[in-house]
């Protein structure tokens, strides 16, 4: 009877040890220098935090907007009034009708870049009779109209033809996830967001087309490939400038974690088409029938508002999906999941005590060994 009553004794102290403390990795705060926040005694976590269930009334509001095929007349514009304006470092090829000594001759030995005229770096170029010509930041038509008129002093109705032989002075870079990174030169031919990517190469299977990156005069903007190749949405496409810089990210960052009650934990990448809710369970194994509680399926992910704000903004959005009829998946398509979003899945209420009970067992069984010791040993 005592033996019994000892071991209900420390089958209940084992079990409130258990509510303090779970077994698995610790480190300890004893003797630590702890750093005091001010005023984070008023904060609780539970004031920074959204919970929005997921339903078939409300997933609308968490879907993202579609992306429709759209035309860009302000692009359309820009390529139509396109003129190219020479530069320092370009080669000019300047002809003069009926005045071959004026003309220097490609010939068989030397090409049109070799015998053009070269832009030097005040935007200046020399020519016969009239001497140094400003020519940057001038049209073929302009630097045509203003040799034509001062050449008219000394030849009858000069007939000038210019004409860039060498694009030298305006390029552009793509860096990243493109077959062929580099600089490309910007040509009387207007040259776009999406022609560059293709004189690339196109993008590699590892690009993160939905963040490309295109930086111009030290401004970044964020223009997304997906909607306008996959969609055909034109005003994501834009006209380059001189200097600009195309940077196509790979997708390393574009992850989830999925963890908890399912068959297989894992780190998922988020390919070129997304991912949804639904399909992050199913690259798992779905969730543990044993073991989940299908009422607990959660979306953590983290918001950029400012918490330091008052009243509490929100530093984290929870969103939940009761998948207890398994037809609700389907409201689990139509979530899609950003990167470093977190998918857990809780465990059932049972499971949690059956994994309370299955650590006590073994010390209960324990002290039973040890009494039934002591008593053999007071027997004997």
């Amino acid at each position: 009877m005592k033996l019994s009553k000892k071991v209900l004794v420390t089958a209940v102290a084992s079990v409130m040890l258990a509510g303090c403390s779970m077994p698995g990795s610790h480190i300890s705060l004893d003797g630590k220098h702890v750093v005091d926040v001010a005023n984070s005694s008023h904060d609780t976590l539970d004031q920074h935090v959204n919970v929005f269930p997921l339903t078939v009334n409300n997933i609308t509001q968490f879907r993202e907007a579609p992306v429709s095929p759209e035309s860009n007349p302000k692009l359309d514009k820009a390529l139509a009034a396109y003129e190219y304006h020479i530069g320092p470092g370009d080669i000019l090829n300047i002809t003069i009708w009926d005045h071959p000594e004026l003309t220097i001759p490609a010939g068989s030995y030397r090409s049109a870049k070799e015998a053009g005229n070269w832009v030097h770096a005040d935007g200046t170029i020399f020519y016969p009779y009239i001497g140094k010509v400003k020519v940057a930041g001038k049209t073929v038509t302009q630097v045509r109209s203003d040799i034509a008129q001062r050449l008219s002093e000394y030849i009858e109705k000069p007939q000038v033809d210019v004409n860039v032989a060498a694009f030298r002075s305006k390029k552009v870079y793509i860096t990243g996830e493109v077959k062929s990174a580099g600089q490309q030169e910007i040509t009387n031919v207007p040259l776009t967001l999406l022609d560059a990517i293709n004189h690339a190469g196109g993008i590699s299977n590892n690009a993160d087309w939905r963040h490309v990156t295109l930086t111009r005069n030290g401004k970044d903007e964020t223009v997304s490939l997906y909607a306008l190749i996959q969609r055909g949405d034109l005003t994501q496409n834009r006209l380059l400038r001189n200097d600009d810089i195309i940077h196509i990210p790979n997708n390393d960052a574009q992850k989830v974690f999925v963890f908890g009650e399912v068959r297989d934990p894992k780190l998922l990448k988020i390919d070129r088409a997304g991912m949804s809710l639904t399909e992050a369970l199913s690259s798992v194994g779905g969730i543990n029938e044993l073991q989940a509680d299908a009422t607990g399926i959660f979306v953590i992910r983290a918001n950029n508002i400012d918490s330091s704000q008052k009243p509490y903004s929100p530093i984290v959005n929870i969103y939940q999906l009761n998948i207890k009829d398994a037809t609700a998946l389907v409201i689990g398509t139509e979530f899609q999941l950003y990167s470093n979003d977190v998918v857990y899945v809780t465990a059932a209420p049972i499971a949690r005590w059956n994994r309370i009970i299955g650590q006590l067992l073994p010390t209960i069984d324990g002290i039973n060994k040890l009494s039934e010791t002591g008593n053999n040993l007071r027997t004997w």
